[in-house]
C-alpha cells in the first residue's frame, strides 16, 4: 500500500480576510468557496466581505493547455482498445508508440507555450512544468515501457540527455557563424559539450577548424580525431554480441589511457574527459548542468554495458558527487532517482506531490498498468492505483465548462467506481442551455443511467414550465417518463385551450403516439386533439364516437366537462350522426354512457339547464333528445 503523504500540505492564503473574523466555506465538485461569516469575535468592520474560490487544479482552466487535454484524450481512448489477449511481445511496440505520442503532445504544447511566454511571463512556470513532465516521461519510457537491456540502455539514455540538453546546438550555431570559429570564446565549450553527449562526429568536425588554425599542433588534433572516430558504440541490430562489444570498448579505453599516460594531450587537456574520470568530468560541471547528465556521460566513458539493475548505484553516487553537500535535492531530483531505482510507485507518489495537476500521473499510470507493471498495487479503499488517479483527473475535468465531455471516457474506463463518479458529477453539471442538457442526457441514456435521465428531464421540464414553454415542458416530462408531471402539464395545455380557444404546440400533440399512454390526462389531451382534427376534416361520425368515449372514460378533468358538453352540441345536430346513432348503435349503450357521464357532471349540467341563454337551452334540448328512447 502507498503510505500517507509525508510532506506538509501547501498553505493557501486567503486575501482580504480580516483578523478576528470567522471563515465559512462550501465544498464544490472541484473547488471550495471561502467567505467571511457574519459572526466575528469582536469589533466591527466597515469593509465588504468577499467570496473567494480556491481551486485544487488550476491548470484545468488554462486555455494554453487545452490542446494537451484534448489530444491526450484521443491517445488514452486508443490505448484502451488494445486487446488484452495479445502476447506481450506484440503489445510492447504499441505501448512504446503510444508513449511517444504522449510525449509528442507534451512537446508540441510546450513549444506553443514558449512562444506565448516570450510576451507573457506568467506562462514561464507552465513551460518549466511541461519540461519536467516530458523529461520524467521520457525516462520512464526508456526504463519501464521499452525496458531497454544492457547495451541498448546507454544509447537510449544518450538520446534522452541530448533531447533535453539542446542548448549546445544554439551555441554551436553562434560559433560557426562567427568570422573565426576556432577563436570564438565558446569554441571549446561546444567541442566538450558535444563529447559529453557522445556526439563525437560533431566534435570531430569542430576539431578540424582548430587543426587548420594551429598547424603545429595538427598531429595532436589528428590523434584526438582518431581516438574519437575509433570509439565503439553498441549496435543492437548488428551481429556483434554484447560481450564482443565490451572487449572492443575496453581495448579502445586502454588506448585512450596510454595516450594520456604518455602526455600526448599535454598541450591541450580538454578531451581528457573521454577517459571517464569522475573528477575530470566534474571540472565541466557547468556544461553538464545536471547530475543525471553527469551520470549518462560517466557511463558512456566508463561503463557503456551497464545493466538496468546497476543503474541505481551509479545514479545515487552521481547525484551525491554532483550536488553540493549543503544543497537539498529538488523534487525533480527525487523523482528521477526513484526512476533509476526502478521504484515505479515512488515515482508516481513523488509526481503526485510535486506536480500541480493529475494529468501526468493519471496517463502515465494508465500506460504502465497496461504494460502489467502495477498489478500488485491496490489502495486501502478498494480501488487500484490506476483507477484512483484517473478518477481524480476526470473529476477535475468535469469542473470545466467544455472539458467535462472528455472526462466521460475516463470514467467509462474505470470499471470499479467510474459509473458512480460519473453519476455524482453529472448531478453538478450546470444545464445552462437546452443543447447542453441534450448532450448530458444522451450520455446518460447511452449508459442506461435512468435515475440521472429522470433528474435532468425533470429539471428541464420545470424550467420550461416556469417560462411558459408548455411544449418543451411536455417533451421533457415524456422523456423522463414522469406521469405526474406529464399530467400537470397536460392540464396546463387544457387550461390554456379553455382560455384561448386553441392549442399551442400542435406538432408535438399531433405526434404523441404511444407516449400519450404515460398518463390518463395526457391520453385525454392527445385524444381530444384528435377529436378536433376529425371534426375539422368533417368526419363527424368518427368525431362523435371519439367524443363519446372521452365523455365516458372518466379521464377528463372536472373543469373540462362543460367544454365536452358544449362540443357535443354541433355533433348532435348533424344528420349523419343522428341517423347512425338510431340505426347502427345500441341505444341502450348510448343512454347508459351518457347517463354515466351526466351523473358525474350533475352540478355542471344543472347549472347549464338552469341557464336561459339560447345556446344553453339548445344544448339541453339536444342532450335530452339524444338520450330519449
Amino acid at each position: 500500500m502507498m503510505e500517507e503523504v509525508d510532506v506538509e500540505p501547501a498553505v493557501t492564503n486567503i486575501p482580504a480576510a480580516s483578523d478576528g473574523k470567522h471563515l465559512g466555506f462550501a465544498w464544490g465538485p472541484g473547488d471550495i468557496l471561502v467567505y467571511e461569516t457574519l459572526y466575528k469575535a469582536s469589533g466591527t468592520c466597515r469593509c465588504c466581505s468577499f467570496i473567494h474560490e480556491v481551486r485544487k487544479d488550476e491548470d484545468i482552466y488554462s486555455p494554453n493547455l487545452r490542446k494537451l487535454f484534448n489530444e491526450s484524450h484521443h491517445i488514452f481512448v486508443g490505448l484502451q482498445t488494445i486487446r488484452e489477449d495479445l502476447p506481450s511481445k506484440n503489445k510492447k511496440p504499441q505501448f512504446v508508440s503510444i508513449s511517444k505520442n504522449y510525449r509528442s503532445v507534451i512537446r508540441a504544447c510546450m513549444e506553443e507555450l514558449q512562444q506565448v511566454a516570450e510576451v507573457a511571463t506568467q506562462y514561464g512556470n507552465q513551460v518549466s512544468i511541461l519540461l519536467a513532465i516530458e523529461l520524467i516521461w521520457n525516462l520512464c519510457e526508456v526504463l519501464f515501457i521499452d525496458a531497454a537491456p544492457a547495451g541498448s540502455l546507454l544509447l537510449h539514455l544518450l538520446d534522452w540527455v541530448r533531447l533535453h540538453k539542446a542548448d549546445v546546438d544554439e551555441k554551436a550555431a553562434e560559433v560557426l557563424q562567427s568570422e573565426s570559429p576556432a577563436e570564438h570564446h565558446d569554441y571549446w565549450d561546444v567541442v566538450v559539450s558535444y563529447v559529453l553527449q557522445g556526439r563525437l562526429e560533431e566534435a570531430r568536425q569542430m576539431l578540424v577548424k582548430q587543426a587548420t588554425l594551429h598547424p603545429a599542433a595538427r598531429k595532436m588534433y589528428k590523434l584526438m580525431d582518431t581516438l574519437l572516430s575509433k570509439m565503439p558504440f553498441y549496435n543492437p541490430g548488428g551481429t556483434q554480441t554484447l560481450t564482443e562489444f565490451d572487449v572492443k570498448w575496453r581495448h579502445w579505453h586502454g588506448e585512450v589511457n596510454r595516450c594520456l599516460q604518455d602526455n600526448s594531450f599535454a598541450s591541450n587537456q580538454h578531451l581528457e574527459i573521454i577517459l571517464g574520470d569522475e573528477d575530470t568530468l566534474l571540472e565541466h560541471k557547468e556544461l553538464l548542468s545536471t547530475w543525471y547528465h553527469f551520470l549518462v556521460t560517466r557511463l558512456l566513458f566508463s561503463h557503456p554495458t551497464v545493466k538496468p539493475t546497476e543503474l541505481h548505484y551509479y545514479a545515487q553516487s552521481c547525484m551525491t558527487m554532483f550536488l553540493d553537500a549543503r544543497s537539498v535535492p529538488e523534487p525533480l531530483d527525487n523523482i528521477l532517482l526513484a526512476a533509476f531505482e526502478f521504484d515505479i510507485h515512488q515515482v508516481i507518489k513523488e509526481c503526485s506531490i510535486a506536480l500541480n495537476n493529475w494529468w501526468f500521473v493519471a496517463h502515465l499510470t494508465d500506460l504502465l498498468d497496461h504494460c502489467k507493471l502495477l498489478q500488485s498495487h491496490n489502495l486501502h479503499f478498494g480501488s487500484n492505483l490506476r483507477e484512483f488517479l484517473l478518477l481524480e483527473y476526470a473529476s477535475g475535468l468535469f469542473t470545466h465548462h467544455s472539458l467535462w465531455q472528455l472526462a466521460v471516457d475516463y470514467f467509462d474506463n474505470c470499471p470499479e467506481f467510474g459509473r458512480v463518479y460519473l453519476g455524482l458529477q453529472i448531478e453538478h453539471i450546470p444545464l445552462d442551455t437546452e443543447r447542453k442538457a441534450l448532450k448530458v442526457l444522451r450520455i446518460c441514456e447511452q449508459r442506461q443511467m435512468s435515475e440521472q435521465v429522470r433528474s435532468i428531464c425533470k429539471i428541464m421540464a420545470m424550467r420550461a414550465l416556469r417560462n411558459n414553454r408548455l411544449g418543451s415542458a411536455l417533451s421533457w416530462s415524456i422523456r423522463a417518463k414522469d406521469a405526474a408531471f406529464a399530467t400537470l402539464i397536460s392540464e396546463r395545455f387544457l387550461q390554456d385551450y379553455c382560455t384561448r380557444g386553441t392549442f399551442s404546440d400542435l406538432d408535438l400533440i399531433d405526434n404523441l403516439g404511444p407516449a400519450m399512454l404515460l398518463s390518463d390526462r395526457l391520453t385525454f389531451l392527445g385524444k381530444y386533439r384528435e377529436f378536433h382534427k376529425l371534426y375539422g376534416e368533417k368526419r363527424f361520425s368518427e368525431a362523435a364516437k371519439l367524443l363519446l368515449s372521452l365523455m365516458t372514460a372518466k379521464i377528463a378533468p372536472r373543469s373540462f366537462w362543460m367544454t365536452l358538453l358544449t362540443d357535443a352540441l354541433p355533433l348532435l345536430e348533424q344528420k349523419e350522426v343522428g341517423h347512425r346513432a338510431h340505426d347502427n348503435m345500441d341505444k341502450k349503450r348510448v343512454l347508459s354512457s351518457l347517463n354515466t357521464f351526466l351523473k358525474f357532471s350533475t352540478s355542471s349540467f344543472n347549472t347549464l339547464a338552469a341557464s336561459q341563454s339560447p345556446p344553453s337551452r339548445t344544448l339541453r334540448r339536444a342532450l335530452v333528445n339524444s338520450v330519449r328512447v
